[in-house]
Protein backbone atom coordinates (compact mmCIF):
# COMPACT_ATOMS: atom_id res chain seq x y z
CA UNK A 1 0.00 0.00 0.00
CA UNK A 2 2.80 2.09 0.18
CA UNK A 3 2.26 3.64 -3.60
CA UNK A 4 -1.09 4.65 -2.30
CA UNK A 5 -2.28 8.32 -1.19
CA UNK A 6 -5.13 9.22 0.52
CA UNK A 7 -6.60 12.66 1.08
CA UNK A 8 -9.44 12.82 3.68
CA UNK A 9 -11.31 15.95 4.18
CA UNK A 10 -12.62 17.00 7.25
CA UNK A 11 -16.43 17.76 5.59
CA UNK A 12 -18.13 20.13 8.24
CA UNK A 13 -14.62 21.49 8.96
CA UNK A 14 -14.43 22.36 4.94
CA UNK A 15 -18.01 23.15 4.40
CA UNK A 16 -18.25 25.90 7.60
CA UNK A 17 -14.40 27.19 5.71
CA UNK A 18 -16.36 27.38 2.45
CA UNK A 19 -19.56 28.75 3.56
CA UNK A 20 -18.05 31.67 5.78
CA UNK A 21 -15.43 32.72 2.38
CA UNK A 22 -17.92 33.19 -0.11
CA UNK A 23 -20.45 34.86 1.96
CA UNK A 24 -23.51 35.58 -1.03
CA UNK A 25 -23.83 33.01 -3.75
CA UNK A 26 -27.21 32.00 -5.36
CA UNK A 27 -28.94 30.11 -8.05
CA UNK A 28 -31.70 32.04 -10.06
CA UNK A 29 -33.81 30.79 -7.49
CA UNK A 30 -32.39 32.38 -4.78
CA UNK A 31 -31.04 29.01 -2.79
CA UNK A 32 -27.68 29.74 -1.48
CA UNK A 33 -25.00 27.77 -3.18
CA UNK A 34 -21.76 29.50 -1.57
CA UNK A 35 -20.81 26.67 0.45
CA UNK A 36 -21.06 24.14 -2.31
CA UNK A 37 -19.10 26.34 -4.70
CA UNK A 38 -16.48 26.67 -2.25
CA UNK A 39 -16.23 23.35 -0.82
CA UNK A 40 -15.45 22.09 -4.63
CA UNK A 41 -13.11 24.35 -5.25
CA UNK A 42 -11.32 23.84 -2.30
CA UNK A 43 -11.59 19.68 -2.79
CA UNK A 44 -10.36 20.48 -6.52
CA UNK A 45 -7.49 22.27 -5.37
CA UNK A 46 -6.04 19.47 -3.32
CA UNK A 47 -6.59 17.43 -5.50
CA UNK A 48 -4.51 19.33 -7.83
CA UNK A 49 -1.88 20.03 -5.40
CA UNK A 50 -1.13 16.30 -3.79
CA UNK A 51 -2.51 13.97 -6.27
CA UNK A 52 -3.77 11.49 -4.23
CA UNK A 53 -4.89 8.36 -5.71
CA UNK A 54 -7.47 7.76 -3.06
CA UNK A 55 -10.20 10.52 -1.54
CA UNK A 56 -12.90 10.39 1.15
CA UNK A 57 -14.67 12.75 3.27
CA UNK A 58 -15.69 12.27 6.63
CA UNK A 59 -18.61 13.38 8.48
CA UNK A 60 -19.71 14.13 12.24
CA UNK A 61 -22.82 12.07 12.70
CA UNK A 62 -23.59 13.14 16.14
CA UNK A 63 -21.08 13.69 19.69
CA UNK A 64 -20.12 10.50 21.69
CA UNK A 65 -21.63 9.58 24.65
CA UNK A 66 -18.59 8.75 26.40
CA UNK A 67 -17.74 13.00 25.83
CA UNK A 68 -20.72 13.90 27.11
CA UNK A 69 -20.50 12.03 30.49
CA UNK A 70 -17.42 13.08 31.09
CA UNK A 71 -18.18 16.54 30.20
CA UNK A 72 -21.76 17.85 29.47
CA UNK A 73 -21.03 20.84 28.36
CA UNK A 74 -18.94 19.48 25.81
CA UNK A 75 -19.45 21.69 22.39
CA UNK A 76 -22.31 23.17 23.90
CA UNK A 77 -21.13 26.58 23.06
CA UNK A 78 -21.36 26.24 19.81
CA UNK A 79 -24.12 28.08 17.58
CA UNK A 80 -26.80 26.11 15.65
CA UNK A 81 -25.41 25.18 12.18
CA UNK A 82 -26.57 28.53 9.83
CA UNK A 83 -29.73 27.09 8.24
CA UNK A 84 -28.20 28.70 4.89
CA UNK A 85 -25.37 26.44 5.51
CA UNK A 86 -27.81 23.55 6.77
CA UNK A 87 -29.92 23.36 3.48
CA UNK A 88 -26.48 22.98 1.21
CA UNK A 89 -25.02 19.80 3.17
CA UNK A 90 -27.57 17.52 0.80
CA UNK A 91 -25.95 19.18 -2.08
CA UNK A 92 -22.39 18.86 -1.59
CA UNK A 93 -22.77 15.37 -0.77
CA UNK A 94 -24.40 14.94 -4.11
CA UNK A 95 -21.36 16.28 -5.87
CA UNK A 96 -19.19 14.43 -4.04
CA UNK A 97 -20.98 11.45 -5.16
CA UNK A 98 -20.84 12.40 -8.72
CA UNK A 99 -17.37 12.64 -8.23
CA UNK A 100 -17.25 9.18 -6.56
CA UNK A 101 -15.85 10.59 -3.64
CA UNK A 102 -16.49 8.32 -0.69
CA UNK A 103 -18.57 9.55 2.88
CA UNK A 104 -17.91 8.25 5.51
CA UNK A 105 -19.20 8.25 8.97
CA UNK A 106 -20.65 6.92 12.16
CA UNK A 107 -23.66 7.33 13.92
CA UNK A 108 -23.11 9.27 17.49
CA UNK A 109 -19.76 9.81 16.54
CA UNK A 110 -16.93 12.56 14.90
CA UNK A 111 -15.41 12.57 11.86
CA UNK A 112 -12.09 13.44 14.04
CA UNK A 113 -12.80 9.51 15.16
CA UNK A 114 -13.26 8.46 11.90
CA UNK A 115 -10.35 10.12 10.24
CA UNK A 116 -8.27 8.30 13.05
CA UNK A 117 -9.56 4.94 12.59
CA UNK A 118 -9.16 5.31 8.89
CA UNK A 119 -5.23 6.62 9.56
CA UNK A 120 -5.01 3.42 11.91
CA UNK A 121 -5.99 1.08 9.41
CA UNK A 122 -4.70 2.45 6.35
CA UNK A 123 -1.59 0.58 6.57
CA UNK A 124 1.71 1.91 5.15
CA UNK A 125 -0.24 4.41 2.57
CA UNK A 126 0.24 7.98 2.96
CA UNK A 127 -2.50 9.43 4.61
CA UNK A 128 -3.67 13.75 3.76
CA UNK A 129 -5.70 15.03 6.60
CA UNK A 130 -7.74 18.11 5.13
CA UNK A 131 -9.03 20.15 8.92
CA UNK A 132 -9.05 22.71 10.70
CA UNK A 133 -8.76 21.20 13.78
CA UNK A 134 -5.56 21.32 16.11
CA UNK A 135 -6.85 18.13 17.70
CA UNK A 136 -5.61 15.85 14.44
CA UNK A 137 -2.14 17.32 14.46
CA UNK A 138 -2.02 14.57 16.83
CA UNK A 139 -2.44 11.41 13.90
CA UNK A 140 0.52 13.18 12.54
CA UNK A 141 3.92 10.81 11.88
CA UNK A 142 6.05 9.64 8.88
CA UNK A 143 3.44 8.97 6.80
CA UNK A 144 0.27 10.79 7.89
CA UNK A 145 0.47 14.51 7.75
CA UNK A 146 -1.89 17.51 8.15
CA UNK A 147 -3.19 19.91 5.63
CA UNK A 148 -3.56 23.59 6.50
CA UNK A 149 -5.57 26.21 4.25
CA UNK A 150 -3.57 29.24 4.47
CA UNK A 151 -3.52 32.58 2.62
CA UNK A 152 -0.86 31.38 0.45
CA UNK A 153 -2.48 27.84 -0.58
CA UNK A 154 -2.47 24.63 1.16
CA UNK A 155 0.57 23.59 3.10
CA UNK A 156 1.24 20.23 4.22
CA UNK A 157 1.77 19.29 7.97
CA UNK A 158 4.10 16.92 8.76
CA UNK A 159 5.67 16.50 12.06
CA UNK A 160 8.87 19.53 11.93
CA UNK A 161 5.63 21.94 10.61
CA UNK A 162 3.36 20.50 13.85
CA UNK A 163 6.09 21.57 16.53
CA UNK A 164 7.17 25.13 14.74
CA UNK A 165 3.28 25.56 14.38
CA UNK A 166 2.57 24.47 18.57
CA UNK A 167 6.14 24.14 19.62
CA UNK A 168 5.43 20.08 20.42
CA UNK A 169 5.92 17.37 18.63
CA UNK A 170 2.68 15.65 17.59
CA UNK A 171 3.18 12.69 20.23
CA UNK A 172 3.07 15.48 22.45
CA UNK A 173 0.46 18.08 21.23
CA UNK A 174 -2.44 15.74 23.27
CA UNK A 175 -0.27 17.01 26.66
CA UNK A 176 -0.44 20.15 25.60
CA UNK A 177 -4.29 19.96 25.26
CA UNK A 178 -4.66 18.61 28.39
CA UNK A 179 -2.81 21.30 30.13
CA UNK A 180 -4.58 24.19 27.73
CA UNK A 181 -7.78 22.82 26.66
CA UNK A 182 -9.46 23.74 23.80
CA UNK A 183 -11.94 26.66 23.27
CA UNK A 184 -13.38 25.32 20.21
CA UNK A 185 -14.37 22.55 22.24
CA UNK A 186 -15.63 24.16 25.49
CA UNK A 187 -12.82 21.83 27.46
CA UNK A 188 -11.52 24.26 29.64
CA UNK A 189 -7.87 24.30 30.56
CA UNK A 190 -5.68 25.14 33.65
CA UNK A 191 -5.95 28.78 34.27
CA UNK A 192 -3.25 30.77 32.83
CA UNK A 193 -1.76 28.30 30.74
CA UNK A 194 -1.52 29.18 27.10
CA UNK A 195 0.45 27.44 24.80
CA UNK A 196 3.65 29.35 25.89
CA UNK A 197 3.83 28.09 28.96
CA UNK A 198 2.43 24.10 28.22
CA UNK A 199 5.41 24.08 25.54
CA UNK A 200 7.71 25.22 28.62
CA UNK A 201 6.02 22.96 30.85
CA UNK A 202 6.81 19.95 28.57
CA UNK A 203 9.97 20.39 27.67
CA UNK A 204 11.27 20.43 31.09
CA UNK A 205 8.92 16.90 32.33
CA UNK A 206 7.91 15.26 29.03
CA UNK A 207 4.22 14.86 29.47
CA UNK A 208 1.11 16.52 31.21
CA UNK A 209 1.13 13.17 33.60
CA UNK A 210 4.81 14.02 34.67
CA UNK A 211 3.62 17.60 35.19
CA UNK A 212 1.60 16.74 37.95
CA UNK A 213 3.82 14.21 39.39
CA UNK A 214 6.21 16.36 39.95
CA UNK A 215 4.70 19.40 40.09
CA UNK A 216 6.15 20.25 43.42
CA UNK A 217 9.28 21.11 41.02
CA UNK A 218 7.33 24.04 39.66
CA UNK A 219 9.02 26.67 40.64
CA UNK A 220 6.09 29.83 40.26
CA UNK A 221 3.61 29.30 42.86
CA UNK A 222 0.70 30.57 41.00
CA UNK A 223 1.64 28.06 38.12
CA UNK A 224 2.29 25.11 40.77
CA UNK A 225 -0.86 25.67 42.67
CA UNK A 226 -2.88 26.17 39.43
CA UNK A 227 -1.40 22.79 38.05
CA UNK A 228 -2.24 21.05 41.26
CA UNK A 229 -5.71 22.48 41.28
CA UNK A 230 -6.92 21.43 38.11
CA UNK A 231 -5.20 17.55 38.21
CA UNK A 232 -8.87 16.22 37.75
CA UNK A 233 -9.47 18.66 35.03
CA UNK A 234 -5.86 17.63 33.41
CA UNK A 235 -6.86 14.10 33.13
CA UNK A 236 -10.45 14.46 32.39
CA UNK A 237 -9.18 16.67 29.13
CA UNK A 238 -6.96 13.70 28.29
CA UNK A 239 -9.86 11.17 28.22
CA UNK A 240 -12.17 14.09 25.99
CA UNK A 241 -9.25 14.26 23.74
CA UNK A 242 -8.16 11.19 22.88
CA UNK A 243 -8.63 10.25 19.75
CA UNK A 244 -11.28 6.81 19.00
CA UNK A 245 -9.07 4.95 16.01
CA UNK A 246 -11.36 1.56 17.00
CA UNK A 247 -14.70 2.59 15.15
CA UNK A 248 -16.41 0.11 12.87
CA UNK A 249 -15.38 2.24 9.53
CA UNK A 250 -14.36 0.09 6.74
CA UNK A 251 -11.25 1.46 4.53
CA UNK A 252 -12.49 -0.27 1.21
CA UNK A 253 -9.50 1.39 -1.14
CA UNK A 254 -11.24 -0.12 -4.09
CA UNK A 255 -14.60 2.35 -3.68
CA UNK A 256 -12.09 5.66 -2.87
CA UNK A 257 -9.72 5.29 -5.48
CA UNK A 258 -9.86 8.38 -7.16
CA UNK A 259 -11.49 7.94 -10.78
CA UNK A 260 -13.61 9.78 -13.49
CA UNK A 261 -16.36 11.37 -12.26
CA UNK A 262 -19.65 11.06 -13.47
CA UNK A 263 -19.53 14.41 -15.51
CA UNK A 264 -23.45 13.92 -16.59
CA UNK A 265 -24.33 14.25 -13.49
CA UNK A 266 -21.86 17.07 -12.27
CA UNK A 267 -23.74 19.35 -15.36
CA UNK A 268 -26.73 18.33 -14.79
CA UNK A 269 -25.71 19.65 -10.58
CA UNK A 270 -24.11 22.23 -12.06
CA UNK A 271 -27.22 23.41 -14.32
CA UNK A 272 -29.16 23.22 -10.86
CA UNK A 273 -26.23 25.21 -9.07
CA UNK A 274 -26.15 27.84 -11.68
CA UNK A 275 -21.96 27.62 -11.83
CA UNK A 276 -21.68 28.34 -15.20
CA UNK A 277 -17.58 27.93 -15.81
CA UNK A 278 -18.17 24.55 -13.99
CA UNK A 279 -21.35 23.39 -16.16
CA UNK A 280 -19.46 24.47 -19.35
CA UNK A 281 -15.94 22.65 -18.37
CA UNK A 282 -18.39 19.20 -17.00
CA UNK A 283 -20.13 18.85 -20.49
CA UNK A 284 -16.60 19.40 -22.08
CA UNK A 285 -15.15 16.52 -19.92
CA UNK A 286 -18.19 14.16 -20.53
CA UNK A 287 -16.41 13.17 -23.97
CA UNK A 288 -13.97 10.20 -23.25
CA UNK A 289 -11.06 10.64 -21.58
CA UNK A 290 -7.63 8.84 -22.31
CA UNK A 291 -7.34 5.77 -20.35
CA UNK A 292 -6.02 5.81 -16.95
CA UNK A 293 -6.08 9.53 -17.44
CA UNK A 294 -6.43 10.97 -13.46
CA UNK A 295 -9.57 13.42 -13.31
CA UNK A 296 -9.09 17.18 -12.83
CA UNK A 297 -11.93 17.17 -10.28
Amino acid sequence: MADKTLLIVDGHSYAYRAFFAIPKLTNVRGEPTNAVFGFLKMLRKMADDFQPSHWAVAWDAGLPEERLKVLETYKAQRQPMPDDLRVQLPAIRDVLEALHVVSLEQPGCEADDVIATVCRLAGDARVLIATADKDLMQLVNDRVCGVRLLPKGNVLMDRDRVRERYGVPPEQLLDLLCLTGDSADNIPGVPGVGEKTAVQLLAQFGGAEAVLARSGEITNPKLRAAIEQCAERIRQNRVLMTLNATLPVAVEWDRMRRVEPDHERLAALFERFGFKSLLAEARRQAQPSPQGQLPLC
